[in-house]
């Protein structure tokens, strides 16, 4: 295995990034509390001379608040900073046309969400929820969002930190990187089926399995960048290509909608267009009872 970069978030920041252009806990005009989510790293860097908002997960961090929150988890505090960084991010550029709007570059490296009885009884699902909400929208109103998977990609973690951006993007599995939203262990449960049988259908399917390899089959991953010293070079490329598409109103092309036409192309999602033409036909039938 190559040399992994699990735990390496704040590293990656430096390789993708202008050296020496980052500014942490600095998005637009506000200045974020350095002690408040110490998980979640969070600022203002350069790409090629112009700003991008960087939020990525500390995992070598502890939130003495939460113990729960270590090695990458994403807590309470940890999402909602994320998503603080995001909406700053947005007033800064509101009067903006698309093809001036800041990317928002997503470093990915979190085993999930670990929340613990404190995290509940606060609402952490609120706070994950709010992170999720607050990249849509900054995708919607035209910023670029890059996704860069460096290690685990893992839960809901991974959908309110990763799965929302326009294009995401992972290094092969060599360095570590994982990706699932859901371990065979825990499809076994809720489906009923033997550990055994998941694993002999996740030979040839890639919606039962995990990894990088799978997830690009799916069109769930755009590109994998063959080693970190790319991670730069193909992060600058996919929001330059994700600006164009927004400015030229093709928005429908990036996100996750752009993501399943992509796996339709690349075989790993055959029966999709198929279902979402049933579910449009049956709805119609039933849609005059309740719109109006």
């Amino acid at each position: 295995m190559e040399q992994s970069m699990i735990g390496r978030g704040r590293d990656a920041v430096e390789m993708i990034a202008d050296p020496g252009s980052f500014a942490e806990n600095r998005v637009g005009e506000h200045t974020f509390d350095p002690d408040y989510g110490p998980g979640a790293v969070v600022g203002t860097a350069a790409l090629d001379g112009r700003p991008a908002t960087v939020i990525a997960n500390d995992a070598q961090a502890v939130n003495p608040r939460f113990p729960v929150v270590y090695f990458g988890v994403i807590g309470m505090e940890e999402a909602y900073k994320m998503a603080g960084a995001v909406y700053e991010t947005l007033a800064a550029d509101a009067d903006k046309p698309v093809a001036e709007k800041r990317p928002i570059v997503l470093i990915v490296d979190t085993p999930g969400n670990a929340p613990g009885k404190v995290e509940e009884i606060f609402g952490m699902n609120k706070a994950t929820g709010a992170y999720q909400l607050a990249l849509a929208q900054a995708r919607k109103e035209g910023h670029a969002v890059v996704a860069m998977v460096i290690g685990r990609a893992i839960s809901g973690a991974f959908l309110c930190h990763g799965l929302q951006a326009d294009h995401i993007l992972a290094l092969p599995k060599e360095y570590g990187t994982v990706i699932h939203v859901m371990p065979l262990s825990s499809i076994s449960r809720i489906t009923k089926m033997d550990v055994e049988r998941l694993e002999e259908l996740s030979a040839r399917s890639p919606v039962f399995a995990s990894g990088v390899e799978f997830f690009y089959r799916l069109g769930g991953v755009e590109e994998i960048v063959p080693s970190p010293k790319e991670m730069g070079r193909a992060v600058r490329a996919h929001a330059a290509q994700i600006r164009a598409l927004k400015a030229a109103g093709k928005f429908e092309e990036t996100g996750p909608w752009g993501r399943g036409e992509l796996g339709r192309v690349r075989g790993g999602r055959t029966a999709r267009a198929a279902v979402l033409e049933r579910m449009e036909e049956e709805f119609s039938q039933v849609s005059g009872r309740y719109l109006r």
